[in-house]
């Protein structure tokens, strides 16, 4: 499985967990021939849940985390929790956290798609300094 299909996964995993208030177990169990990349991305949002939505809560403007459809939420925690283990470069989180919101979440208006670039550039920038 490609790195980009994982992070489709996990974010899909995640938003199931949000939308059902299901614990991220319950929700691995409705998912058939898991990637454990996806597997591992889920479980890095899930570890450090707080940090993550702390991160995200301090870097909107005018905005609050409850506010953010649950499929933005999704991929801003995915690609929040990348930024915090530091493992790829910024740009490819930013880059692929993007693509997602192309595909699950932008109406066409390119609204989503220009919020989410914002708040992530933010949060790319001042996550070291948050946690």
């Amino acid at each position: 499985m490609k790195l980009h299909d994982a992070r489709v996964l996990a974010m899909q995993i995640l938003y199931t967990t949000d939308l059902n208030a299901i614990s991220k177990e319950k929700a691995l169990e409705s998912y058939e021939n898991l990637d454990q990349k996806a597997i591992d991305f889920v479980n890095l949002v899930n570890d450090n849940l707080d940090k993550i939505d702390f991160v995200i809560s301090v870097c909107l403007k005018n905005y609050t985390i409850n506010r953010l459809n649950l499929v933005d939420k999704a991929i801003i925690r995915l690609a929040t929790a990348e930024f915090i283990e530091g493992k790829n470069d910024k740009r490819i989180i930013i880059n692929e956290a993007l693509e997602l919101t192309k595909e699950f979440s932008d109406q066409g208006d390119h609204k989503a798609v220009s919020f989410n670039n914002k708040l992530l550039d933010n949060i790319s920038v001042r996550v070291k300094d948050l946690i």
